[in-house]
């Protein structure tokens, strides 16, 4: 019993230990700071980087000396016979002896050491390495931006959630009270059906709604998890508050920030790939360039009838040589002139590509702080609606109860009070949202 006890507590303990391991509490900035580092995406962007640096090694040691060991083995299992004129040997002139030269097994071991002198390609290629880790780290610029516009965005749609759920499950508190209070009034005699009608209907239609708001709270959950990069299931708080948040994310001085489209990341990126096609250009260029190579290598050679090499009085023959070649390419039936040709058309598209990017940044930014400008201001005019609303409402139900307005007007007022709180959450999120696009198309990542 006492061997029982002690293992449903120690089940006990790990289960709770377990759940807390799984529970993880957030503010906007913090879910943003945690998603840079275990984010999938931005992980696969960091490991790019370090992959073009290893790539930029890699360039760079194909032009330093390279040195390679070889070692080879023969045994003639039947060695090749060369014929020779008899008379060498003392015989009849016109005939021909039978000779085997050399011995049945032989070994050889050589040290090569390669360098190069020059080579056109290979100085476009460090260029290219270079360029190719800029560009890496370029890409990696754009996936944090993307990861935190994302996390801001499903941060968002959670508290926009959140939110939602509370909102109905107030209304169906108060629209409970009135129908309650509606059907007893009704079964005295002193209200129409319909008027119960009328508020059971719109009690089924906030219950609908709760029901579908439950279910997209745990898609948005999700789906925010998987931005932060942790399991879907994991129990996420956030501490933020989305009205505070719409507060703070109203910086109306981001609405004159520089607009210069040179500090953005798709320019820089743009621009990174017109230089990659310009050092194409220059690699086809090179071709027409003679290269320079040299060696040094030294060998040992032995030599046996039986496998003696092992031994100490086993004779070894050194040798070593020195040399240099020079490729020098002198025609090719206008492959590399097509080649070049072929470059100079693509830097030629990089050239528009860039421009185009230009001109279609410098619009983002226009139509980002629009669309920013825009959202502070329906925050400001759902904010107003939401109050008139209230008051319509309230009113409406007051006259409903003293028997001066009719059931359809008060489902009127409480539609119009239901969608104006829809209109303000959406008001407040799209702020939010709006300004992690503009400061996304800034390349900026500031919080306020």
């Amino acid at each position: 019993m006492r061997r029982t006890l002690i293992t449903i507590l120690s089940l006990f303990v790990v289960s709770v230990v377990y759940c807390q391991d799984q529970t993880r509490s957030f503010t906007l900035q913090e879910a943003i700071d945690y998603a840079l580092e275990h984010n999938r995406t931005a992980k696969n962007a960091a490991r790019d980087i370090e992959a073009a640096e290893q790539q930029k090694w890699e360039t760079t040691a194909t032009g330093l000396p390279q040195i390679n060991a070889n070692i080879e083995y023969q045994n003639w299992i039947k060695q090749q016979v060369s014929l020779l004129p008899a008379e060498f040997f003392g015989g009849n002139p016109g005939e021909f002896a039978e000779v085997a030269f050399g011995t049945k097994q032989t070994m050889n071991a050589t040290v090569t050491l390669d360098q190069k002198i020059f080579d056109g390609s290979y100085l476009v290629g460090l260029q290219s390495a270079k360029v190719f880790l800029e560009i890496s780290k370029n890409a990696k610029e754009k996936t944090d931006l993307e990861v935190r516009k994302t996390v801001i965005n499903a941060y968002g749609n959670v508290l926009l959630a959140e939110e939602s759920i509370k909102i109905l499950e107030r209304n169906i508190d108060v629209l409970e009270k009135n129908l309650d209070e509606t059907t007893k009034i009704y079964e005295n005699g002193l209200e129409e059906e319909e008027s119960v009608e009328q508020l059971q209907i719109t009690l089924s239609g906030l219950s609908s709604s709760l029901n579908n708001a439950s279910r997209l709270k745990v898609l948005a959950y999700q789906m925010l998890n998987i931005s932060l990069g942790t399991d879907l299931n994991t129990n996420t708080i956030l501490t933020d508050n989305l009205e505070t948040l719409t507060t703070q994310n109203i910086v109306l001085s981001l609405l004159d920030a520089d607009e210069a489209v040179e500090n953005t990341i798709d320019y820089k990126i743009a621009s990174n790939d017109k230089v990659s096609k310009e050092l194409l250009l220059k690699l086809e260029k090179s071709k027409a360039l003679p290269t320079l190579n040299a060696f040094v290598n030294g060998a040992y050679s032995g030599n046996a009838n039986s496998f003696d090499f092992s031994k100490k009085d086993q004779q070894w023959f050194g040798s070593s040589l020195f040399g240099v070649s020079m490729h020098i390419p002198l025609f090719s039936s206008g492959e590399r002139s097509a080649a070049t040709q072929r470059a100079k058309i693509n830097l030629e598209k990089a050239q528009d590509d860039l421009t185009e990017t230009e001109q279609n940044l410098k619009f983002q930014i226009t139509s980002a702080k629009s669309d920013y400008q825009f959202s502070i201001e329906e925050y400001d005019n759902k904010r107003k609606n939401l109050n008139l609303s209230e008051r319509i409402e309230q009113k409406n139900q007051t006259k409903f109860f003293e028997g001066i307005a009719s059931s359809f007007e008060l489902r009127q007022a409480q539609t119009q009070l239901y969608s104006a709180q829809q209109e303000f959450l959406q008001a407040m999120l799209d702020v939010i949202n709006k300004k992690a696009t503009l400061e996304t198309v800034l390349n900026q990542t500031s919080i306020n």
